[in-house]
């Protein structure tokens, strides 16, 4: 038990550094709360600036991927904690303590927990986001797709991420990431969803 309540602390604590907000405030003097949708995530600072949006794609990956990483070294062979890492640095990056629990949705975070964890699922994510992102131009339409198929994935391509304790964290982090993603499913189905735009800046 102490072992999984320092898992889930660290990983909180490490999922919760809230690039995307600590950039943008940083270079461009703006809170990114305030601007586009109002996420700290890639896609809302991408809107902003392309090259702190892709930065901040990257650092919320790392925190998830450092979060399992040092798992793996503290408590080796404890496949049960490596779960518990990657749920908790997602959860951590949702509901940061320093923004008042109002942070990102989770999907750049989702993808470097799993990583190390589900390396075949995750390429093959990457690719139906892709396919479904420059067909539609919807971002939210392409990660809520691709995160509801992550627990099937996991359990059809990997028997590793097939024992009952990771698929139990593959699918809860997968309904929180969707459940996240509320206002933007409303909206898709309104057809009053933005498709992506490139800034220049």
């Amino acid at each position: 038990m102490t072992a999984f309540l320092l898992t889930a602390a660290y990983s909180y604590l490490l999922g919760s550094i809230p690039f995307g907000y600590i950039l943008v405030r940083a270079f461009r003097g703006q809170d990114i709360r305030q601007t586009g949708s109002g996420n700290i995530g890639a896609t809302n600072v991408s809107r902003t600036s392309p090259r702190l949006g892709a930065l901040t794609l990257i650092l919320d990956a790392l925190k998830g991927l450092t979060a399992v990483a040092v798992t793996r070294i503290l408590f080796p062979g404890h496949d049960i904690l490596l779960g518990a890492a990657a749920f908790f640095a997602i959860v951590g990056h949702m509901f940061p303590v320093w923004l008042r629990f109002r942070g990102g949705k989770g999907v750049a975070t989702g993808l470097g927990s799993f990583v190390l964890l589900t390396p075949k699922i995750i390429l093959v994510m990457v690719a139906i986001f892709a396919v479904i992102f420059l067909a539609f131009r919807y971002v939210s339409l392409a990660s809520i797709v691709t995160v509801a198929l992550f627990p099937l994935l996991a359990w059809m391509i990997e028997p590793y991420p097939g024992t009952p304790q990771m698929l139990t964290f593959i699918a809860a982090s997968s309904l929180l990431i969707i459940a996240k993603h509320h206002e933007n499913i409303r909206r898709l189905l309104a057809h009053t969803e933005s498709r992506f735009q490139w800034s220049r800046r």
